[in-house]
């Protein structure tokens, strides 16, 4: 079987995309799998460079928009490529945190209360102080932490509000919850082993994500009744947002033991400093096993 993986791109997530691209490529069985990697660098490669390598399975490790949001895998699926993760739908739902969060919401899932801007026109003070600072201003569409600001005073909302509009459409400003923060793997509606995460920075922004030393993430062992919780609210909102394959669902735990969903990654990052890699070692499970299983969970995929 020919795969390709699938990375690069066009968002703001490029360098992670290409960062778990070739630690795929590094670990994946070779002696199982033909393997090429296929690098986008703009929208039509998605059709002119699968055409030409002519694979059979398209392996996903890109992020962000025009990759993480449903339009790849309309594309390969419409092309009769099959491909790994989330099919369109999940993956444009859990891309858009303000329609992540009304599903969640709808489903009477707890999550942060928030205000969504489509221009920054529509930026109230009013509101944001109903929230109470701080809160974190983010891109509504955006991921791995680029141009998410924590914000402490209202002087300094506009700046972090023109700086999310200058990657993205819409702008999320998030209420801040105080807590520690962990991470569910799903694969297949299997909770894999929970991480915790501990950023030596003020919040998981992009360093503490991508560079060595950046957080401490170990496996954790919760209280028997917190640990049931979570893995109901994960499973919960694995299936409310019609995830499919795997996903990772992230949390934030208050010292209160309440749990609240942050956001839903429909494909993960793959590096080696990456959390879904690091919760498979908790099953003994390889890098390679991995790869292995998400692409024999694809492959049985209805589509």
């Amino acid at each position: 079987m020919k795969i390709g993986i699938i990375m690069g791109g066009i968002s703001s997530e490029r360098e992670i995309s290409i960062k778990s691209g070739e630690s795929i490529f590094k670990n994946i069985n070779k002696e199982k799998y033909d393997v090429v990697k296929i690098i986008i660098d703009e929208k039509e490669d998605i059709i002119t460079k699968v055409k030409k390598e002519n694979i059979d399975f398209a392996l996903l490790a890109l992020h962000g928009q025009f990759g993480e949001d449903g339009t790849v895998q309309a594309v390969l699926q419409a092309m009769g490529i099959k491909y790994s993760g989330c099919g369109p739908l999940s993956s444009a739902a859990c891309m858009d945190k303000d329609m992540t969060k009304s599903l969640l919401k709808a489903e009477g899932i707890r999550t942060a209360k928030w205000i969504n801007l489509k221009s920054i026109e529509e930026l109230d003070y009013k509101k944001i102080e109903e929230l109470g600072y701080p809160v974190f201003i983010k891109p509504t569409h955006g991921g791995s932490s680029v141009a998410t600001y924590f914000i402490k005073r209202k002087e300094e909302v506009l700046k972090a509000v023109e700086e999310g509009f200058k990657v993205d459409t819409e702008v999320m400003i998030e209420e801040f919850i105080k807590g520690e923060e962990i991470t569910c793997p799903i694969i297949k509606d299997k909770v894999y082993p929970i991480l915790a995460i501990e950023p030596t920075s003020e919040f998981f922004d992009f360093e503490s994500k991508y560079k060595d030393g950046g957080a401490k993430e170990y496996i954790v062992q919760l209280d028997e009744e917190l640990k049931n919780e979570v893995e109901d609210m994960a499973l919960r909102t694995y299936k409310a947002l019609k995830c499919s394959v795997y996903a990772r669902v992230d949390f934030i735990v208050t010292k209160e033991k309440v749990p609240y969903i942050l956001e839903v990654n429909t494909l993960p990052g793959m590096t080696e400093n990456s959390l879904f890699p690091k919760s498979a070692l908790g099953l003994n499970m390889s890098y390679s096993d991995l790869v292995d299983k998400i692409i024999e969970e694809s492959l049985n995929e209805k589509r």
